[in-house]
C-alpha cells in the first residue's frame, strides 16, 4: 500500500534539492529522518517536512504499519520560474531566474 506527499512551489532550485533526495532514496523512514537531521542544507529541512507529511498520511490508514515504511520513490521536479531583472552598468539589465521545485515522496511497506 503506497502513501504519498507532495510539496509544491518550494523556493529552491531542483538541482540543489536533488542532492539531498539522492541521500535518502530507498532507505527506511527512520534512517532517512536521521540523515536529514544532520545534512547542513536548506533542502534537507524541506524534504524532512515532506517526508513527515507522508508518514502522517500513512498513520491515517489503519492497514499500514508505520514502523515498516521505506522510501519507495522520491523525486524533485521543477516548478514555475520567477523572472526578475537587475540593473547593470551603462543602462543594461540582466535576468535573474528564481527557480521553484515540487518535492514528491512515495512510501511503501517493507
Amino acid at each position: 500500500m503506497e502513501v504519498r506527499a507532495v510539496t509544491r512551489y518550494v523556493r529552491i532550485s531542483p538541482r540543489k534539492a536533488r542532492l539531498v533526495t539522492e541521500l535518502i532514496k530507498g532507505k527506511p523512514v527512520e534512517e532517512a529522518l536521521t540523515i536529514l537531521r544532520f545534512v547542513p542544507k536548506k533542502a534537507a529541512r524541506l524534504v524532512d517536512k515532506t517526508l513527515r507529511s507522508a508518514v502522517a498520511n500513512a498513520e491515517q490508514n489503519p492497514n499500514i504499519d508505520v514502523d515498516t515504511l521505506y522510501i519507495k520513490r522520491i523525486f524533485v521536479d521543477g516548478g514555475p520560474t520567477m523572472k526578475r531583472w537587475r540593473a547593470r552598468a551603462m543602462g543594461r539589465a540582466t535576468k535573474i531566474i528564481k527557480r521553484t521545485s515540487h518535492i514528491t515522496v512515495i512510501l511503501d511497506e517493507a
